[in-house]
């Protein structure tokens, strides 16, 4: 125990003491981080009244990157940084009214028309799917994106194919039919011939008796 007076209403033992001394440290240095960035953020945004662009942008630049060094450091939380430079280059855009000033710390990907209408149709062909069919997997939701003009070229392709494999059929439905007269043909003269024998042999038989 450590020896301290009965009045003492701090840390008493070793390791509330050793925290003590480590929050003295750390204060130190991250407090000059937080001081530093509010500076900085105060600063940027009394420049940008003045309508000055590069030096508000410079000023900008300045803030966003202490707010950077105090959230590596852990003198603030990264989304608390991300938070403040966010609302800072809004206010500074209205500021300098409506003109954009550019942070240096993120480039915007540039994409053309047909490529934006390429993802808006992907866009709207997925959001059908999912309110038709509800959740779906990723290679069900490809099916349900197919363009309404590579359906409509596989249906023009399997009508196209129809006639070609109805062909053979009648011909084969001819052929039967020929088939089965040339049988009905045969049925025919044999039974006649039959006929004709058993006549033959009932006249024997009555010129005999």
């Amino acid at each position: 125990m450590a020896k301290t007076p009965r009045t003492w209403s701090g840390a008493r033992t070793p390791s509330g003491l050793k925290r003590v001394r480590q929050a003295t440290r750390r204060r130190e240095v991250l407090a000059p981080r937080r001081s530093a960035a509010k500076t900085y953020v105060a600063k940027a945004l009394t420049t940008a009244a003045t309508a000055d662009s590069e030096a508000t942008t410079t000023a900008l630049i300045d803030a966003l990157s202490a707010l950077d060094r105090a959230a590596k450091v852990g003198a603030i939380h990264p989304n608390a940084a991300a938070r403040r430079k966010s609302r800072l280059t809004i206010k500074i855009n209205a500021a300098l009214g409506g003109t954009g000033v550019s942070s240096g710390g993120r480039v915007t990907k540039q994409t053309g028309r047909a490529a934006q209408a390429k993802a808006a149709k992907a866009r709207i062909a997925a959001g059908k799917s999912a309110k038709a069919k509800g959740a779906q997997t990723a290679a069900g939701k490809a099916r349900a994106a197919l363009s309404k003009t590579a359906r409509a070229e596989a249906a023009a392709a399997r009508e196209t194919a129809a006639p070609a494999e109805t062909a053979p059929a009648k011909t084969t439905r001819s052929a039967t039919k020929a088939s089965t007269s040339k049988t009905t043909v045969a049925k025919s003269a044999k039974s006649t011939t039959t006929k004709s024998t058993t006549t033959k042999s009932t006249a024997r038989k009555t010129t005999k008796s």
